[in-house]
């Protein structure tokens, strides 16, 4: 390139800046959030928490499975996870390193997060027209260290905290400027929502209506448009179910369905709608704090008095979600301080954390006097953090308790399983093992290849070992939890004269009995699955 080419090039970006300053607004933003993002993910790393949420390995082994298994490819998907956050881990987990460490799934979590962050600033900012409004809407998005940890793990509310911050930034920037960019845009982001998480289903319709309600001109034309970029995710989706399970609703009432797992058992909240608003608005409190909580009420009243009218919507509609969902989906959620007192599903208060962060900016540029306008926004910011300042400890980011305390069994049963079979197991010898994601961590564990193990989720495959153990069934060792598929599939191959010993069994409180056996006798198959 020579020196006149480079110049132009320079002036160019120049000018492209000054046309638009708000760049450089959004630039720094991004900056600060990819720092602040990194330096999060490697505290948690460092102290080994990265995959102590079940759900976490289990996402990362889904991405992985997709790309390491004996029958490795689209099947892997499933039908149940929507499968966004697996498709942006696969680039990753392919590296074994980033695998083991679980840092594969953070990478992609982290990158949203400063995402969801940046749309966060930029849609504050042009709602309320003021920098200072967009910087407190970011800043307490990102110092909420219960979202800091989710933004760390291979979990998916970063993901789609990316795709509501960037619905939302794009519909007020349509309501200006009444461009088809900003329609495209928010299709694209309401269509990874809905590929992320079901939350994102039920924000659909309402963005549709808006646009309906929005549009100057070519209302339908506008509102269609954006139906059909959204919509793309849940067709998608039910097209996948049918494809895989013969069942196009199987992610709703199939037998690995939230509906499922319930199976009708009672829990607080279920068919009362005052409980559920308890459970779930403790729940939010708990993760964002009850200064941010306390606070964002007067937002939420000063944003209204701006007119904010569709973003205080938009950003409530994953909340009002959750709550329905306790009320009649078979979603519970348990928090310490409320009966039965324990962990679950904790992580869904931090739905409410967009909503929080822009209450909070809407009351930091509230018409203050002039002696408190000036330091108003840090005084927000100040205050919201307060509570993390003097309650330090990780024991109050209830997102971490809750990964701590249901996963200690888990993972102490994992690591036990691993150092049994890592000095025994032989490469190439084969894994019979049952099917929960959170089993494949074992073989994460040990380092060895997914395509060595061999469960439900291979299929015609599997099937096929099950019905004739004698003539596919050649696996050296075999890992199942008592009484489940897998160790039936063990006793049905001693009916062919094929011998699986008992070789340990582990045994933890509130845990699945894992037992491991190895082969001792019978006929081989082929082999080579």
């Amino acid at each position: 390139m020579n020196t006149e080419q480079h110049g132009s090039k320079t002036k160019a970006l120049s000018v492209f800046i000054r046309v638009h300053p708000w760049l450089k607004g959004f630039f720094a933003v991004g900056a600060a959030l990819t720092i602040w993002s990194a330096l999060a993910v490697w505290y948690f790393y460092s102290h080994g928490w990265l995959l102590y949420y079940g759900d976490a390995e289990a996402h990362l082994n889904i991405a992985r499975r997709i790309l390491d298994s004996k029958t490795a490819g689209y099947d892997q998907i499933g039908t149940v996870w929507l499968p966004l956050p697996h498709a942006l881990m696969m680039p990753f987990v392919r590296v074994d390193a980033l695998w083991r460490s679980g840092v594969g799934g953070a990478i992609p979590s982290a990158a949203c997060f400063v995402l969801a962050g940046c749309f966060l600033f930029a849609a504050a900012r042009r709602i309320f027209q003021s920098t200072a409004a967009g910087c407190v809407a970011a800043a307490l998005f990102a110092l909420d260290p219960n979202m800091m940890y989710l933004q760390s793990t291979a979990m998916t509310e970063a993901i789609f905290a990316a795709a509501v911050a960037g619905l939302l930034y794009f519909t007020v920037r349509f309501r200006e400027t009444q461009g088809w960019g900003a329609v495209i845009g928010a299709g694209l982001a309401t269509c990874a929502g809905t590929l992320t998480r079901y939350d994102g289903w039920f924000l659909l319709p309402f963005a549709a209506a808006y646009f309906l309600w929005a549009a100057k001109r070519r209302r339908v034309a506008t509102a269609l448009v954006f139906c059909v970029v959204a919509g793309a995710g849940p067709l998608y989706w039910l097209a996948n179910n049918w494809w895989l399970a013969g069942d196009a609703l199987d992610f709703y009432h199939g037998p690995f369905s939230a509906q499922a797992i319930q199976a009708g058992k009672p829990y607080p909240g279920k068919g009362d709608w005052a409980m559920a608003w308890l459970y779930y608005r403790t729940a939010v409190r708990l993760c964002a704090g009850p200064v941010l909580a306390l606070l964002a009420i007067a937002g939420i009243v000063a944003a209204l008095l701006r007119r904010a009218f569709w973003p205080v919507l938009l950003l409530a509609l994953p909340p009002a979600f959750y709550v329905w969902s306790l009320h009649s989906s078979g979603t519970p959620i348990f928090v310490p301080e409320l009966w039965p007192h324990s962990y679950y599903n904790t992580r869904y208060g931090l739905a409410a954390l967009p909503l929080l962060a822009l209450a909070g900016a809407a009351l930091a540029v509230a018409p203050w006097p002039a002696i408190v306008r000036r330091w108003a926004p840090l005084a927000v910011v100040a205050a919201a953090g307060s509570w993390w300042l003097v309650h330090p400890d990780h024991a109050h980011w209830i997102t971490w308790a809750e990964s701590r305390a249901n996963s200690e069994q888990r993972r102490a049963w994992t690591q036990e399983a691993a150092e049994y079979l890592r000095p025994r197991y032989l490469p190439g010898s084969g894994l019979l093992t049952s099917s929960g994601d959170d089993f494949f961590g074992i073989y994460r564990v040990m380092g060895i290849p997914l395509r060595e193990t061999f469960s439900i989720c291979n299929g015609l495959p599997w099937q096929a070992a099950l019905a004739r153990p004698d003539l596919w069934l050649w696996h050296e060792w075999a890992v199942v939890k008592g009484g489940d598929a897998a160790q039936q599939g063990i006793e049905r191959a001693a009916h062919y004269g094929i011998r699986y010993r008992l070789e340990l069994r582990i045994a933890k409180k509130d845990e699945p009995v894992v037992e491991i056996y190895r082969r001792v006798g019978g006929p081989h198959g082929p082999g080579g699955l």
